[in-house]
């Protein structure tokens, strides 16, 4: 059985055939999917389809790309909505310095409060790094923050640095900071370098995601992404490993169901 960690199902691109792609997840061997949020109204949305579909769970956040627009009260909405006890881990959010509008000092605050919020529910924090071709800053700035904001480690991981696509020493670091590694779409792409930086990379630091409707790996590249096309990912991860699918699955799902504190 597989677990995807992040898929957002609740995307316009899902509207139409959700029950379908739920079936085909079921079929495929995915038994649970984790819905990140990108602002209030997506939590809200999440949450509705946790309630409606078995397996599914929702997380409350504010995506960097969406701090421009959000206020103080979305703020107060997400942290109000973190004590729902469908809700699992805060997120995603972070730093993203790929379009220059969004470099501002306000993604800095907003990514300190979710740190600082996770914290205080004790749940799991999904990060969301982005940064301009070739530069790693806004993964250099996060790192920063985070040795500065998270409290003493207490012994099991914090969250996941979400869509791992680089920089190379990033899985090092994160694993000295208590977080795991998702790994999507992006490890089956010919001309991605994420196979090789995930060589040496426990799998025991690894999870499995989709970033759904997002990153589909090959063969759908330029296709919309779903939660069944994750074998894709888990085959790909046995491929670099040298081990089967099933040892993939296992491992990786038991490193989400021990973050995530799910059965």
């Amino acid at each position: 059985m597989l677990i995807d960690t992040h898929a957002h199902l609740y995307d316009k691109r899902f509207e139409n055939d959700l029950d379908d792609v739920m079936i085909r997840a079921n079929e495929a061997g995915i038994n649970q999917i984790f819905l990140p949020a990108v602002d209030v109204s997506s939590v809200y949305k999440a949450l509705n389809l946790a309630a409606n579909y078995e397996g599914v769970y929702a997380m409350a956040g504010i995506h960097p790309t969406h701090v421009k627009e959000a206020t103080n009260h979305d703020i107060e909405e997400i942290t109000r909505l973190c004590d729902e006890s469908s809700i699992i881990a805060v997120g995603e959010a972070g730093l993203d310095y790929y379009w220059d509008k969004y470099y501002d000092d306000r993604q800095l605050d907003f990514f300190v409060h979710h740190i600082h919020l996770a914290s205080k529910k004790n749940l799991p924090l999904i990060i969301h790094l982005r940064d301009k071709q070739d530069r790693d800053q806004a993964h250099q700035d996060a790192v920063e923050i985070l040795r500065k904001e998270l409290p003493p480690n207490r012994g099991s991981h914090r969250g996941i640095f979400h869509c791992f696509t680089g920089p190379k020493w990033l899985p090092e670091v994160a694993a000295q900071l208590g977080f795991l590694i998702g790994v999507g779409g992006a490890v089956t792409f010919k001309n991605s370098s994420v196979a090789n930086m995930i060589l040496d990379v426990p799998l025991s630091q690894i999870v499995l995601e989709t970033d759904a409707p997002y990153m589909s790996p090959v063969p759908f590249r330029g296709k919309r992404n779903e939660p069944a096309w994750i074998t894709h990912v888990a085959q790909k991860i046995a491929e670099i490993k040298k081990i089967t699918v099933a040892e993939v699955a296992e491992i990786t799902s038991t490193n989400a169901r021990q973050l995530f504190g799910l059965s």
